[in-house]
């Protein structure tokens, strides 16, 4: 009966060995039977489960080894690269990274991919300072153009994250209702804007006091939009001829809207503007101001679109509705629905009788008024050795902005690890 046992169990977990007086000996088989037979590892009802500590409990613990199926079906454990590991782990703690400068802008931008599928830029502190890293070290790649058209509760919502994106080229605020005392006029003039060649500021509710204070650094210390050559404050009835006074201190502009804003004399004010900078009138609608092609370009242009989408969820969830419109929503009347700012902004309006299409551009032959009016020998002598200064400060890069890119054999030898 023993020897059964002992048999029975063998045929499960294998065979049982046995050392007395020093031999080894089989309980329960014959050595011959042992070696004709296979037996398996761990019986069949065995199982285990792998436990970690982890310390945040409310946030999933990503495993070190991705899950694919072979040809055949079956499951195959493949551990990630360290690469791969090491991202994930400067991704999770972003917001303690000192500085990026230096860092190459391909594993730069897939940092920055990978703090954003975690929501690293949500928070209203950490988020915003993990921000700045990237735009401190990189400036126009994660942002150079920026579209903000109509989408007014997200200018009010994540105002600080929008003033730290640096060296934009455009940045579009039509139908935002700003006013004149809005913070981000302020910081249009600032020097992490200078790079800006594109401004709309259409239906914002401006006024003359407004295009006062945004040009006051530009006409009395001659410093903001240094290159801005597109400029649309149409449909601002309050700017009115006081206020296209202040428009003359921008040398550089190549084009220019004022449609619809409250000016006396049209006629007036088209020979004012050309004798004063020496744009000319454009009886036919320019392209530039159709709104069109402008869009959000740079690695943080899907993050713009996560952080819309949490500002309507939570309004939409704090709508109430009031007993008549729930009353007609029961009785299956239609309503319109609200409107919560997702970036719906007419782009055309229908000008009144009071207000006119001024649209100017400058002609090709005058897109340089600077170099033109040089005629004098001393003067160009003078130019010249500006020019000189000027090429030898932009051929020395600032260590702030020195980059380095990856070659295809570096990345060979990332990825073999």
């Amino acid at each position: 009966m023993f020897q059964g046992l002992h048999s029975e169990r063998n045929d499960v977990t294998g065979p049982v060995y046995l050392r007395e007086n020093g031999k080894l000996t089989i309980v329960g088989a014959n050595s011959s039977e042992i070696r004709n037979r296979s037996y398996p590892l761990f019986p069949k009802c065995f199982s285990v489960e792998l436990c970690g500590k982890q310390e945040d409990t409310s946030k999933p613990r990503q495993k070190p080894f991705i899950f694919t199926y072979t040809k055949e079906g079956s499951l195959r454990y493949s551990a990630k690269t360290l690469f791969a590991l090491t991202l994930d782990l400067i991704s999770d703690n972003i917001q303690h990274v000192d500085s990026l400068n230096g860092f190459p802008d391909q594993i730069a931008e897939k940092l920055f991919t990978a703090a954003e599928a975690k929501h690293k830029f949500h928070s209203p502190y950490s988020g915003l300072k993990a921000l700045r890293k990237f735009t401190e070290a990189y400036g126009d790649m994660v942002l150079s153009s920026l579209c903000l058209r109509g989408r007014y509760l997200l200018v009010s919502e994540r105002l600080e994250e929008i003033k730290s994106f640096q060296n934009l080229c455009s940045l579009d605020l039509s139908c935002c209702k700003l006013g004149d005392d809005h913070e981000l006029l302020g910081h249009l003039t600032s020097d992490s804007m200078n790079r800006l060649s594109g401004l709309y500021l259409k239906d914002n509710c401006l006024s003359d006091i407004g295009l006062r204070r945004m040009t006051a650094s530009l006409r009395v210390l001659g410093r903001g939009f240094e290159n801005l050559k597109t400029l649309d404050l149409s449909y601002n009835p309050c700017i009115t001829d006081k206020g296209v006074t202040f428009l003359f201190a921008f040398k550089l502009l190549d084009f220019l809207d004022i449609s619809g804003i409250g000016i006396q004399d049209s006629s007036v004010t088209i020979k004012k503007i050309h004798s004063r900078t020496g744009l000319l009138y454009s009886k036919e609608p320019i392209a530039k101001f159709d709104h069109i092609n402008c869009t959000t370009q740079g690695w943080a242009e899907q993050l713009l679109n996560q952080w819309e989408s949490f500002i309507l969820a939570a309004v939409k969830s704090k709508v109430i509705q009031k007993p008549r419109k729930a009353a007609q929503k029961f009785y299956g009347k239609e309503n319109e629905q609200i409107s919560l700012g997702s970036g719906a902004c007419s782009l055309v309006h229908s000008l009144s009788e009071n207000q006119t299409h001024l649209q100017f551009f400058r002609p090709e032959a005058d897109k340089n008024p600077i170099s033109t009016k040089l005629n004098t020998g001393q003067s160009s002598i003078k130019r010249s050795c500006v020019d000189c200064v000027k090429e030898d400060k932009d051929s020395t890069p600032s260590p702030k902005r020195m980059r380095m890119t990856l070659t295809d054999a570096d990345w060979d030898l990332l990825n073999s690890y």
